[in-house]
């Protein structure tokens, strides 16, 4: 038993000395791959740092990234160092330089003699006036030319002036006014030569227009209301637009009223010229009451602070009555809806129409207290001496003429340039 004992006590001692079997696991060092890569193993100590230097030295991905981000970061902020100092150069380039200098503003200025565009205007009542009476003036010139180009003043050179005079639609009335008072300043003033009795030709047609007023009516209280009457035809919506036009380019505030309800497409044409014009615009439906149209008309006026009214009216033959009695209407109305009004009562009359305008005249004006004349179309007919039978035989002024179609082609008439066109025509070349 003691023998079996024995062994009994000793194996406890045989574990500890195969302890070291179990620490067999201080062996791995000498498994450690790193050493194929060159690193000594030359000890138990270098063997077990040399996994974690290698480790972290070794990888090439890691070392890569960061030399890249180095790299990128360096020369990021060495671009952006070098682009830094540009910034203020390139601010002040932003302003131009020159709004800075004092010469700036004078070349500025210099654009603003454009207005020299407006300049033709004044030279051009002249040499419109020339254009629209050149048909007039070509006929009645060449007549005059050899009436006055005679060597002696004698019934042959009176009789040339009254052909050419009734040729131009001057009137016989007129024409005969005109030539008794040559005969006088011939004999009076001792005038032998024919070519000094065109001056005193000159100085007779003026005078027919002396002690007329040409200025348009105005209103000191509440708008200015105009009437425009005429007949079909004579240009009197358009002559509507174009002088809203020109009241609206001297400030005014412009309103048009559609009276003449009767006529297809009145309504629509006057519109189209308000919207030209920049002007107000009142209507009623076609067929509507004329006079109830320009009431409300002059209401909307009041209401909107209105400095101009121009009234539009149905066109009508004066040889009817009843539609000269409807346009009587529309006078009474007009000014029961602003006291004083109509201010102007324009009567627009066709230059081509000759002399039956002066009958035109006399009926619109026995009906509406015709106040001035506005001649159309004085640039398509030969007829321009109407202008002068209009004011000696109706004693109206011709406030306005029409020598074109454009918005500014209607003119304030002056005497002066009518009457220079008229009897120089040559001149207007030279």
């Amino acid at each position: 038993m003691d023998p079996a004992e024995t062994p009994a006590a000793h194996e406890p001692v045989a574990p500890p000395v195969e302890a070291p079997p179990a620490a067999a696991p201080v062996e791995p060092p000498a498994v450690a791959q790193p050493v194929a890569t060159g690193l000594p193993a030359t000890g138990s100590t270098a063997t077990a740092e040399a996994p974690h230097v290698t480790d972290v030295a070794l990888d090439p991905l890691i070392v890569g990234g960061l030399a890249l981000a180095l790299v990128v970061g360096v020369g990021g902020g060495l671009l952006w160092s070098r682009r830094r100092p540009a910034l203020p150069d390139a601010e002040p380039a932003t302003p131009p330089p020159a709004v800075l200098s004092p010469e700036e503003p004078t070349q500025v200025d210099e654009p603003a003699p454009a207005p020299v565009a407006a300049a033709p205007a004044g030279p051009s009542i002249l040499e419109r006036m020339r254009t629209g009476l050149a048909r007039t003036s070509a006929g009645f010139g060449r007549r005059l030319a050899s009436a006055f180009g005679r060597e002696a003043i004698d019934d042959a050179l009176f009789e040339d002036l009254e052909e050419a005079l009734l040729t131009a639609d001057v009137g016989v009335k007129t024409t005969t006014a005109l030539l008794d008072g040559l005969r006088d300043d011939a004999r009076t003033l001792g005038i032998e030569a024919p070519a000094e009795l065109q001056a005193s030709l000159r100085t007779r047609m003026l005078a027919l227009f002396d002690g007329q007023d040409r200025a348009l009516g105005a209103s000191d209280e509440g708008p200015t209301v105009i009437l425009v009457v005429g007949v079909n035809g004579s240009g009197k919506t358009t002559t509507i637009g174009k002088l809203a036009a020109r009241c609206g380019r001297a400030g005014d505030k412009v309103l048009l009223g559609a009276g003449d309800t009767f006529r297809a497409g009145a309504i629509d044409q006057l519109r189209i010229w308000s919207e030209r014009a920049s002007a107000d615009f009142v209507a009623h439906q076609e067929g509507a009451d004329p006079a109830a149209v320009l009431f409300d008309a002059l209401e909307a006026a009041v209401a909107r602070g209105s400095d101009v009214v121009l009234c539009d009216t149905a066109g009508r033959l004066q040889s009817k009555k009843p539609l000269m009695a409807e346009l009587e209407k529309v006078h009474r109305v007009v000014g029961r809806a602003v006291p004083g009004a109509p201010h102007e009562v324009l009567l627009v009359l066709d230059a081509t129409m000759g002399q039956n305008a002066l009958s035109q005249a006399r009926t619109f004006g026995e009906v509406t207290g015709v106040t001035g004349v506005v001649l159309t179309k004085l640039d398509g007919t030969a007829k321009g001496g109407i202008v002068l039978a209009v004011a000696a035989e109706l004693g109206l002024p011709v406030k306005f003429i029409g020598v074109g179609e454009q918005i500014d082609d209607l003119r304030p008439f002056d005497p002066d340039a009518f009457v220079q066109a008229l009897l120089e025509p040559a001149s207007a070349g030279a």
